[in-house]
């Protein structure tokens, strides 16, 4: 039976970046990783990382205090003010940091790190690295954990926890290569897994991004937050859905219409046009193209051709090459065909300001938490540096936290997991149903983009939630995993499919529940924001019966909420 000090659950920038905290305060540490941390789902982030450093002519006004109002704005009064307040006050110190440590930002003429507008923001404070950021921080962080010999056990994945009175002492893991399962004692487990936006068909998420990981602390009982909360982004590149950054309209790229307009002004003022936040700018988008105004494709066009070849080539490579390389056009000549994709969620595993979760000795930073920082909309730029600056605080919460604790593991509460896990995955070989697991999967993915995507409404949530009871039935009669153990993916989905179903339960069963728009989730039969009732964080608990809500109060320190313009 294994031991350490600290599991890291996760190899992105949230998880790389707790790991390297612990290690520098002493403690011993290890990280579990899915698939080799260089290919974490963090590398897919594009347009930049935000401090308001005031390195351009334009944010020479710009201050933590300014970022900070610009932040509680963009989640539209939802964001917990002290953690937002944490958030941008650590940015220009996690910036400099991540500098010092090699990562190649963009430079000013001068020689500063660049920075460039991005939407919901009041000044250009979006530092970057071409269209590659979250690639060249992950890149960074990783160079350091090899620098403190932190102990990487990759292509493992977790499937459960180990508890012992209320207390998280450990992990079941299984060993992809060999299909072993292991149970891994620790005083301390962060979950930095990510995102769950494969539980929807239209997402710019890694396939790496399902339910699983955040049911798996949910189904011992630790609350989920705000799950409702699903960020749309405005520009995923036709048929893949593969992100198209916001540094795409931060450098100056339009969004027009099969007649040409510029449309955004009809929906925004004419000085913030394509840079509004993006739960305005992706609903606009979804407008134009449900009204009629979008071409035959279902598309809207991103159009950079006025840019030039220099500045594409110089900041927007990636996005050529994605371009050129999967739908065969050249954004230096032709505008890009886009729509909006499910991209970001801002509600997760709740937890507080250190990554502490209700459950001692388990933490959670990244994606997968809530903070509350984003509340119920997600400005971009943002998310990147909440993985740095609470990845850190989780990491020193976590470190601080088994200091003096004995360095042995908890034998009876981890046999008595790891023999659960092991009988889940002989009950999943010994099913003899008839239904295909993975077209439950497909058509709960299709479901969710139709009954709780941009626009909702009770009636057609409603529909999705029965939908979703029935194929939780229809799971119950799916046919048995493939019996055999080496890289047994088959019986990973299954897994995983589970979660996705729990997971978009939860989600469903708060976005009715919220009758109110709000950032992200907008209502078309509640369509005004109702602070009077409905400024609180939805938390969802696990039953049998299913999640069972209750709610708690958000918390305001400076910002009163206000009207929400741009």
């Amino acid at each position: 039976m294994l031991f350490h000090e600290v599991l890291v659950i996760g190899g992105g920038l949230a998880g790389l970046r707790a790991a390297i905290e612990i290690a520098k305060m002493g403690q011993e540490v290890a990280i579990i990783s899915k698939i080799h941390p260089m290919r974490s789902h963090s590398g897919e982030a594009q347009g930049g990382i935000n401090a308001s450093l005031a390195n351009v002519e334009k944010s020479k006004d710009d201050s933590k205090e300014k970022h900070w109002y610009d932040t509680v704005k963009g989640s539209d009064f939802l964001a917990d003010q002290d953690a937002s307040e944490i958030l941008t006050a650590s940015a220009p110190e996690a910036i400099f940091e991540m500098e010092h440590w090699g990562c190649p930002f963009s430079r000013t003429p001068e020689g500063k790190i660049a920075q460039r507008p991005f939407g919901g923001a009041g000044f250009p404070r979006t530092c970057y690295a071409t269209d590659k950021t979250g690639l060249y921080l992950l890149q960074t962080v990783w160079e350091q954990n090899i620098k403190h010999n932190v102990k990487v056990y990759e292509e493992w994945v977790v499937l459960g926890l180990a508890t012992e009175d209320g207390k998280c002492c450990g992990v079941i893991l299984m060993d992809l290569r060999s299909g072993e399962l292991v149970a891994m004692g620790a005083n301390a487990v962060i979950f930095a897994t990510g995102g769950i936006g494969r539980i929807y068909a239209n997402t710019t998420n890694a396939i790496t991004n399902t339910g699983f990981a955040i049911s798996i602390p949910y189904w011992v009982g630790v609350p989920l937050k705000d799950m409702e909360f699903i960020q749309f982004h405005p520009t995923s590149l036709a048929r893949t859905h593969i992100l198209m950054t916001e540094g795409c309209r931060g450098e100056g790229g339009y969004l027009r219409n099969k007649d040409g307009e510029r449309f955004m002004s009809k929906y925004v003022s004419e000085k913030v046009m394509e840079l509004g936040p993006r739960d305005i700018v992706a609903r606009s988008i979804q407008t134009e193209i449900n009204e009629g105004r979008g071409f035959p494709d279902g598309t809207v066009h991103l159009d950079l051709t006025h840019l030039g070849a220099k500045k594409i080539m110089e900041r927007l490579p990636g996005i050529r090459d994605i371009c050129m390389n999967f739908i065969g056009i050249d954004p230096i000549y032709e505008p890009i065909p886009i729509t909006p994709g499910t991209h970001y969620i801002m509600g997760g595993i709740d937890t507080d300001k250190n990554g502490q979760t209700p459950m001692e000795g388990f933490f959670a930073a990244g994606e997968c938490a809530c903070v509350s920082t984003h509340g119920a909309n997600r400005l971009g730029g943002n998310s990147l540096l909440e993985t740095v600056v609470f990845g850190w605080r989780a990491g020193e919460k976590a470190a601080e936290s088994v200091k003096g604790k004995d360095k042995k593991a908890k034998t009876k509460a981890l046999e008595d997991a790891l023999k659960r896990e092991q009988d889940n995955i002989q009950n999943f070989k010994k099913l003899s149903g008839k239904e295909n697991p993975y077209k439950i999967k497909d058509e709960l993915a299709e479901m969710m983009v139709k009954s709780f995507g941009l626009f909702r409404k009770e009636e057609d949530m409603k529909t999705g939630l029965d939908e979703i009871m029935k194929l939780k039935e229809r799971f119950k009669n799916i046919r048995g995993a493939f019996g055999g153990k080496v890289f047994n993916l088959d019986l990973l989905s299954f897994y995983e499919i589970k979660a996705n179903l729990d997971v978009a339960e939860v989600l469903a069963i708060s976005a009715i529940a919220r009758k109110e728009t709000r950032g992200s989730h907008y209502r078309t039969d509640f369509n005004k924001r109702d602070d009077q009732n409905w400024l609180k964080h939805t938390i969802a608990t696990y039953s049998p019966e299913g999640p069972q809500l209750s709610y708690k109060p958000v918390t305001i320190t400076k910002f009163q909420p206000e009207e929400r313009k741009y």
